[in-house]
């Protein structure tokens, strides 16, 4: 899975990522492209592109192309007016020759950046749909001058309160209805959407499909019905743009395991059979061979309040070999994480499969993994699969090498209670957030089992299963990151220090700094933010009669400062062992109370304390990246001889590149 609370915070490699990447100069290479609003947008290199064969380079490329041939699909998702929106307001910025050097203009830039940025006009992060800062009056001359075409529907949407939240999580507004997200039709509801999949039964109730991963669910005379995602389906022009790269890639695949993936994910987009899909997966996960690696599909369901439907991504990767060996030391030792985890022993797994973690460089990212992209990745999701065979995990590791030199902007003194805090966080903080990531990816998803007859947890926990799912695999790395076996393992020098440090931020950024990301008065309502907040309030509250985590005020200002680091661990135990319950027997009530009682409200006094405080400081609190340019070298017969890597001008320039060479779908589908 994708874990984007996590991604938020930036994030190093254990060993320092220099050691491995000598083509990576920070003294040379500029990381940082541009800010504007809330949002900083960076550079990354492909470390370790050069040592590739041509055919690797090609299979590199052709996955690439396969990836942003699918671009449009994640906009569509995300919101029904997005391709017409957009693509209305890219013809602006290109033809437009009036004046450039006002206010309206740049406001108008940066709302068209943010769209690109959040593939849509919904922020990527909070969900709320943006607000132009420009005039409907404004925009119209812009149209007219270039003539321009929106219609009335999408034009009116960019200036009124409809469809105000892409993913809403309020349920007393309707999750299915109160959200923005173009997964169903307009007149679907919560009931349409249980009442359709409670009658769908997979053919072997140990191997569940994933209904409704590939669809859109709408009504049609009445009935409901899926429109799926394949080939002569909904997509479909798309779809084959995928395919054609695909089967390039396929020429060039690097060994017959892998070629028999590409096979079926072809299939698969050709027919939309979740059973291949599945098939699929297996065989990718069993794909261990080989330097290149990635992801294509419709896989996370974070953008579904009901969590049935997949958004569109593509990731890229090239092996680090150097840094994967070192990292090993945690997949290797799986079982022995299970069996001394805190979750009852009917819960654990007895045999722990078939894990493997690997450090990768990233080549290319499209849909719902850029230009926001990830730290980490954890898949399948499915988990019996996960249980049968086995999972990959990978940490991106030039993109954490690019997050680390893009700078910092000076919270941690501000929102860190003392020096020591300070000095400890900037001398092991990027080791253990390293840690924290590679156990929550690779132990924490990975762990304990579901109770045979229950069903999966978006059946059982419905829109509160993504929350409960990043909180269990996060209090996973909290308890362990402090054990001794981080020594033996070679993988920390003190795992005291690695622990305090990684308590000190968890607790700060669960309780304060995640905040900075909410306007005052709103609830939390994003996954990951209430996973954070959940896991923090709920340890901070049951540690009160002992004094565990103290709230103190000092010069006016609030801090959560741990004294007891040994109990506040027992607290992460105690919690991962019923959040595993709730998980392994489905119990929803349970699950919602956890969400609800600590995960949703905010002490509004401190927050509007953490936004003062934060207002002295510039540097944006989200980040993202422009991908490289990969460009084939070709000779007279017009065959590939190279692929030559480069780095676009800046954000517009790739954004309107792209929007030429790789629109695939109609404004509607």
């Amino acid at each position: 899975m994708f874990k984007k609370e996590i991604y938020t915070i930036i994030l190093m490699l254990i060993i320092s990522y220099s050691c491995t990447s000598p083509e990576v100069n920070e003294s040379k290479f500029d990381f940082f492209a541009e800010q504007f609003e809330d949002i900083k947008v960076l550079r990354y290199q492909i470390p370790g592109f050069d040592e590739l064969t041509l055919k690797q380079k090609k299979l590199v490329y052709f996955l690439t192309e396969a990836g942003l041939a699918g671009r449009d699909i994640m906009y569509d998702q995300n919101y029904r007016h997005n391709l017409s929106i957009r693509r209305a307001l890219e013809n602006i910025y290109t033809k437009y020759e009036g004046d450039k050097e006002n206010k309206d203009w740049n406001n108008f830039e940066i709302y068209l950046k943010r769209i690109w940025f959040a593939n849509g006009i919904h922020h990527h992060y909070s969900n709320d749909k943006f607000d132009p800062n420009f005039s409907s009056e404004y925009l119209n001359e812009l149209l007219t001058s270039t003539e321009t075409n929106l219609n009335e529907e999408a034009f009116n949407v960019i200036f009124n309160d409809q469809d105000a939240k892409k993913v809403n999580r309020d349920a007393s507004k309707g999750l299915v209805i109160g959200s923005a997200v173009n997964f169903y039709g307009e007149d679907i509801t919560e009931a349409d959407v249980d009442d359709f999949y409670s009658k769908l039964k997979s053919p072997d109730p140990d191997k569940p499909l994933s209904f409704g991963l590939n669809s859109k669910l709408i009504k049609e005379d009445g009935i409901l019905k899926e429109e799926i995602y394949k080939v002569e389906g909904m997509y479909s022009n798309s779809l084959e743009r995928i395919i054609f790269w695909l089967e390039k890639a396929r020429g060039v695949a690097e060994n017959e395991n892998q070629a028999r993936a590409f096979d079926l994910l072809i299939k698969y987009y050709k027919t939309g059979d979740l059973k291949i899909w599945d098939d699929y997966n297996i065989a990718w996960v069993e794909t261990v061979e080989g330097d290149v690696d990635y992801i294509n599909g419709f896989i996370e369901v974070y953008n579904d309040p009901k969590g049935y439907r997949g958004s569109y991504e593509s990731v890229v990767q090239i092996k680090d070999f150097e840094m994967s060996r070192k990292m090993s030391a945690i997949s290797n030792e799986a079982q022995w994480f299970e069996d001394n985890s805190t979750i009852m022993d009917a819960h654990k797994k007895k045999n722990v499969v078939g894990i493997s973690y690997n450090t990768v460089n990233v080549a290319g990212e499209s849909g719902d993994a850029s230009p926001s992209t990830p730290i980490g990745i954890n898949l399948p999701n499915a988990n019996w699969i996960r249980a049968e065979h086995g999972s990959k995990s990978i940490s991106l590791g030039n993109i954490l090498y690019a997050y680390g030199n893009a700078g910092s902007s000076g919270r941690l003194e501000e929102f860190a209670y003392s020096n020591e805090e300070v000095e400890l966080e900037k001398k092991y903080g990027k080791d253990a957030d390293n840690l924290h990531t590679s156990l929550h990816e690779v132990i924490g998803h990975a762990s304990g089992q579901i109770v045979k007859g229950v069903g999966t947890p978006k059946e059982t926990l419905k829109s509160y299963a993504s929350s409960l799912e990043e909180a269990r695999a996060d209090l996973v790395g909290l308890y362990f990151i402090p054990d001794r076996k981080m020594e033996e393992l070679g993988i920390a020098q003190s795992a005291k220090d690695m622990g305090r440090t990684s308590y000190d931020g968890y607790i700060r950024n669960g309780l304060m700094t995640q905040l900075i990301r909410i306007k005052l008065g709103d609830d939390v309502e994003q996954s990951h933010m209430r996973n954070r907040q959940m896991v923090s309030k709920w340890v901070y509250e049951n540690g009160l009669k002992d004094n565990i985590i103290e709230k103190v005020v000092k010069d006016e200002k609030t801090y959560f400062v741990i004294n007891d680091y040994d109990k506040l661990r027992e607290l992460f135990g105690k919690l991962l062992r019923e959040i595993q319950r709730i998980k392994s027997e489905g119990d929803y009530e349970a699950g919602k109370n956890l969400i609800e009682n600590y995960g949703v409200k905010i002490d509004q006094e401190l927050h509007k304390e953490i936004l003062k405080r934060n207002e002295k400081f510039t540097s944006a609190p989200y980040s993202g990246f422009i991908n490289p340019e990969l460009i084939p070298v070709y000779n007279e017969s017009d065959e590939i001889t190279n692929i030559r890597v480069t780095q676009p001008k800046d954000f517009a320039t790739q954004m309107i590149d792209y929007a030429k060479r790789y629109t695939t779908l109609p404004d509607y589908n």
